[in-house]
């Protein structure tokens, strides 16, 4: 019975470690492998990333790469709706889940609140040696950002938020490794300076933004922004995905007879 009860511990153990304590071993791994490159990935996991995303880029009669890109995250529907284009007018292209994000509504306010930030953002760079597969930085804190930490008199308001892989996070946004593979893959080749990245509590097109409790009072400022900035974007664009503009995976059509 002791050897049962050990063999669990070491087994949780070794899984709690496995799933969130890749910050501890995953650079260890990568120092005795070596660092990679942003081209060393793409030559590594594009040729599969290109295979399983560029249909859906022929589908909406997008080129690839595009001209530019736009990545809608919305927190309370969990989802990340891709858009591209490559002339005058927005494309949708597909809906990615998120799997993992920590905090509630409401943009982040100081470091260590766990907060996924809210607001209008870009990709700063590419990270080809992420403990959590691959990743992308986003550029937070913003003008935005400093501005509203200078008004309130708040200082240290954390940084190094990421969309990356696997499906753990800490105030970042976890798609998992096949989904930050195609992503990587694309914003590589496309340029990490010609994409957006719209951040909002929750889907403001199709409803009110989700207050928080302890809101501060320019959030519905923010909220303005951000609801401009997705006015590009038509949510109905992306009801024919198999997830819906709620975020929800569609079940099967039923069948009348």
């Amino acid at each position: 019975m002791l050897v049962v009860i050990v063999a669990l511990v070491v087994l949780g153990g070794g899984g709690l470690l496995a799933a969130y304590g890749r910050g501890l071993w995953a650079p260890l791994l990568m120092r005795l492998g070596g660092p990679r490159s942003v081209a060393d990935v793409i030559a590594k996991v594009g040729p599969a990333a290109r295979g399983r995303l560029v249909p859906h880029f022929r589908k909406a009669g997008v080129a690839w790469p595009p001209q530019e890109i736009a990545m809608l995250v919305f927190k309370e529907e969990r989802r990340v709706a891709l858009w591209a284009r490559s002339g005058a007018s927005w494309t949708f292209i597909r809906n990615y889940p998120i799997l993992a994000a920590s905090g509630h509504a409401g943009p982040k306010l100081r470091e260590g609140d766990y907060q996924v930030p809210e607001g209008v953002y870009r990709i700063a760079h590419l990270n080809p040696n992420s403990s959590y597969h691959l990743s992308m930085k986003v550029n937070y804190p913003n003008d935005f950002d400093r501005r509203m930490a200078v008004r309130d008199g708040r200082q240290r308001l954390g940084g190094d938020i990421f969309i990356h892989g696997k499906d753990v996070s800490i105030g970042c946004v976890a798609l998992g490794d096949l989904a930050i593979e195609e992503l990587f893959t694309l914003v590589g080749e496309t340029g990490h300076s010609r994409v957006r990245v719209i951040i909002a509590p929750n889907d403001l097109r199709v409803g009110g933004a989700i207050l928080h409790d302890d809101a501060p009072t320019w959030v519905i400022q923010l909220y303005r922004t951000v609801a401009a900035a997705l006015t590009p974007f038509p949510a109905w664009m992306e009801s024919s995905s198999s997830i819906d503009v709620r975020g929800m995976r569609k079940g099967p059509m039923a069948v009348v007879k």
